[in-house]
């Protein structure tokens, strides 16, 4: 199928079978701000946003990939550790050489390789962050900051290491806020549409280096954040994007609306009246540190980092890092209510993984091992959530199916062997299987209650996979 440059002919792309199916990616964001790799710890995003308070969010920002704007901001934890660790003097550009020296030495094999034994279907690279910073040689480098991209050509290199791994590979680009264009010091919600460079020569910059990503490099997903200039004709670009790459998918933060920059638009959303804007197309959404309550008919990508952080953030520990075990449960709630999970790697400037990043990797890979038969290629099921009875206890449990077979994930693990399932009826002698456990459990159904005996011996899991056919 061929696609015209109107909003009416992009709209008819469907989204891919691989996207559906892959249910996990990995997000890396890798920049100059990895060089400093510093944020203080004052938690989640969804927690700041949903008390409305985005100047306190901003001033105690712990994305660790905003270090460039919380300087800016001229106070605060990330101000006076900079003030005390490199000097006044010591501005964001100086980082530069440092990365381009760190750079060298990163290995994309090995990261892809870590990401592949997580069971992750796809990654996305941040190929340009806010700090206008390219990873790639770019043939239009930055006419506002000289040598403002690598000399090694990361984004290539890593694109061919993650598809030789089996995985697909897409590409973030920041087109709402690039600080060399526009160096709006962001200290609220309303900075942050003001911030989006809306001249000529940005839209130009930023089209030509979307077109030159999809030239090159193919990209399987096409990430943007915070919005794009005013007069970029998009359905033009999204045409050619997916005549280039038919599979290929669009996020929703395109945000292009000429009213954003009213400010009684602003006002309003930074008083919680109204939501943020939505972009005109996309085939995916992406809350962010955020999960749907429901299942949704539409495809959604939950984005978040281990921690507090996208970037890599030095300050990071166990105690402000997701667990495997609640990682693993999170995931599930996710996949079961028709999202993905962009789970986020923040590397050092060197392109190496902290072994606290690396070890939650790896054992959400370990229990995909097991139970993965749950998680790829299924859909949603009738509903997404219920519950189970072990003895006294409730147990949360989702469901996910896959053809005739259904899924039903235990979110905590039963203290009595025998588990009823409520609102649960299987097909006449169709077996109930424990994923990971090689022989059928027994089992009795009970109007719409299906009893089931788990095995004496279990291995330790975050979550337990009772399958059966319906």
């Amino acid at each position: 199928m061929t696609f015209g440059p109107t909003l009416e002919s992009i709209k008819t792309h469907q989204v891919p079978d691989w996207f559906q199916d892959a249910k996990l990616g990995i997000f890396v964001h890798w920049g100059l701000y990895s060089v400093p790799a510093w944020a203080p710890l004052t938690g989640e995003l969804g927690a700041a946003t949903a008390e409305g308070n985005w100047t306190k969010w901003f001033a105690n920002n712990p994305y660790a990939e905003w270090y460039q704007n919380s300087l800016a901001i001229g106070q605060g934890a990330t101000y006076e550790h900079h003030l005390r660790t490199f000097g006044p003097d010591f501005t964001y550009a100086d980082f530069g050489p440092m990365f381009q020296e760190a750079a060298q030495r990163f290995e994309p094999d090995a990261m892809a390789d870590l990401f592949q034994q997580a069971g992750a279907r796809y990654v996305v690279l941040t190929t340009k962050h806010h700090e206008g910073f390219l990873l790639w040689p770019s043939a239009s480098p930055n006419p506002k900051q000289p040598h403002w991209q690598l000399q090694r050509d990361v984004v290539g290199e890593l694109t061919s290491a993650v598809r030789d791994h089996g995985m697909q590979m897409g590409l973030y680009y920041s087109g709402g806020l690039d600080w060399t264009f526009n160096p709006h010091v962001i200290r609220d919600v309303i900075d942050l549409f003001i911030g989006v460079p809306q001249m000529p020569e940005y839209e130009a910059y930023a089209s030509g280096h979307i077109r030159e990503l999809i030239a090159r490099y193919r990209p399987a997903v096409l990430w943007n954040d915070i919005g794009y200039p005013a007069m970029a004709d998009l359905p033009k670009l999204f045409a050619d994007y997916y005549n280039a790459v038919p599979d290929g998918v669009i996020n929703d933060r395109f945000i292009q609306g000429k009213d954003i920059h009213s400010m009684e638009m602003l006002e309003k959303m930074a008083r919680g009246e109204m939501g943020l804007p939505q972009a005109e197309h996309y085939d995916f959404k992406t809350p962010e540190y955020r999960v749907m309550p429901e299942a949704t008919p539409y495809k959604w990508e939950s984005c978040r980092g281990l921690g507090y952080s996208f970037g890599y953030n030095q300050n990071d520990t166990d105690a402000n890092m997701l667990s495997v075990e609640d990682l693993v449960r999170g995931f599930v709630d996710i996949v079961s209510k028709n999202g993905n999970l962009l789970l986020n790697v923040g590397p050092r400037a060197d392109g190496s993984i902290s072994e606290l990043q690396a070890s939650r990797l790896k054992g959400l890979g370990e229990w995909l091992a097991i139970n993965g038969e749950a998680i790829y290629g299924t859909r949603p099921w009738t509903r997404a959530a219920g519950q189970a009875r072990a003895g006294d206890a409730l147990i949360p449990t989702r469901f996910t199916h896959k053809g005739d077979a259904l899924y039903v994930s235990l979110l905590s693990t039963p203290k009595s062997k025998k588990v009823v399932l409520e609102s649960v009826t299987v097909a006449p002698d169709a077996p109930v299987t424990l994923l990971g456990h090689a022989s059928p459990l027994a089992h009795a159904q009970h109007g719409e209650q299906l009893e089931v005996t788990l095995p004496e011996q279990m291995p330790p899991s975050p979550v337990y996979v009772i399958k059966t056919t319906t």
